[in-house]
């Protein structure tokens, strides 16, 4: 339709194309649904905090941090933990330790010998079982576990020394303690500090 001067009318509403879906939405739509609903942040709900997830898991994801999986120095301190439990029960077995009747409290008196090697007592059994529980604990966070590690050998390193420099007949050797003690303990204080330090060395924090 044609106005005065040649100007067209305007054009019904009724008679527009997308006359429908005009009347059927808001007259102005506030949303921006043309962006992917992780990143559209003006969206009402939750979608923020989902979109907040998804960019912070995107971000940790392009970074290199493994977010899933248990840390091998966890896994380290849960094996010595239980190896620690294993022995400290079969101290207390007869068979698996010889001269069992003889098996003491504390005391180089004790002639108990685990597998025939390792001088035991009911202490020192004890304290393989507590070791034992103590690493089976911490192995449950990461910081944990390497401090079990590195202050486990420290402790071991210490008896080493210990076990060198008393008399092993005297009562200064009260756990008690023998050569193959001591060499074992060298053995164990080395290893679990090495373990502590060479898992956790340039590693993501991982729980």
């Amino acid at each position: 339709m044609v106005g005065p001067a040649g100007v067209p009318d305007a054009v019904p509403v009724s008679a527009r194309p997308d006359a429908g879906m005009a009347s059927s939405l808001p007259e102005r739509f506030p949303y921006d649904l043309s962006r992917p609903a992780r990143f559209r942040a003006d969206l009402p709900g939750d979608t923020d905090s989902l979109s907040l997830r998804g960019v912070t898991m995107e971000s940790r994801s392009r970074a290199g941090v493994t977010t899933t999986g248990k840390h091998p120095v966890r896994t380290a301190a849960q094996v010595v933990g239980a190896v620690f439990v294993l022995v400290g029960v079969l101290g207390f077995i007869p068979g698996i330790t010889s001269n069992y009747d003889t098996l003491q409290f504390a005391g180089h008196e004790s002639q108990a010998k685990l597998l025939g090697l390792f001088q035991v007592s009911i202490l020192h059994n004890l304290v393989h079982l507590a070791l034992g529980v103590a690493g089976l604990a911490l192995a449950r966070t990461v910081s944990g576990a390497r401090t079990y590690l590195i202050a486990g050998g420290a402790i071991y390193l210490v008896l080493w020394l210990y076990g060198l420099v008393i008399d092993h007949g005297s009562g200064a050797n009260f756990v008690p303690l023998n050569n193959a003690d001591n060499w074992l303990h060298l053995f164990l204080g080395l290893g679990m500090i090495a373990l502590g330090i060479v898992l956790t060395r340039g590693r993501a924090d991982r729980r």
